[in-house]
């Protein structure tokens, strides 16, 4: 009867421990690919048009997600999503190249996020901006 209550004892145990390794590895997984929530996020976002010099970008949090400002060479600006419409990695700004590049699988878009290579299907989202005093307000 007193090995029973052992085996039971220790399932039980064990069922435990491999539950709290299942939710901690579980966790952190779930986080990175769950949607960000939007509570909170700045619905419009202000920059001195300043900290964006000709042929730069500066990367920003718009909405809850990655978004980005590019003073093109020429000193058009524009704003995009940061976020790649393959599957959602963060695009960078290859300055040297004035493009932007994913680096999860290799889709380059140009300054106004039109998809040159690799596998995004659509272009990046544009989002709407307005400059006035020296501010860039999006949103």
């Amino acid at each position: 009867m007193e090995s029973n209550g052992r085996r039971t004892f220790l399932g039980v145990c064990l069922g435990g421990l491999a539950a709290a390794i299942a939710a901690v590895t579980v966790w952190p997984v779930y986080r990175y690919l769950a949607p960000r929530s939007t509570r909170g996020a700045a619905a419009r976002v202000e920059i001195p048009e300043k900290d964006i010099p000709e042929g730069e970008a500066k990367f920003f949090e718009f909405n809850g997600a990655s978004a980005v400002l590019v003073r093109k060479r020429g000193g058009g600006l524009i704003a995009l999503s940061a976020v790649c419409t393959h599957l959602g990695c963060i695009v960078q700004w290859e300055k040297d190249k004035q493009d932007f590049l994913c680096p999860c699988h290799g889709g380059h878009y140009t300054p106004e996020g039109v998809v040159t290579a690799g596998p995004p299907p659509k272009p990046l989202a544009k989002l709407p901006f307005s400059v006035a005093n020296g501010i860039i307000t999006v949103g």
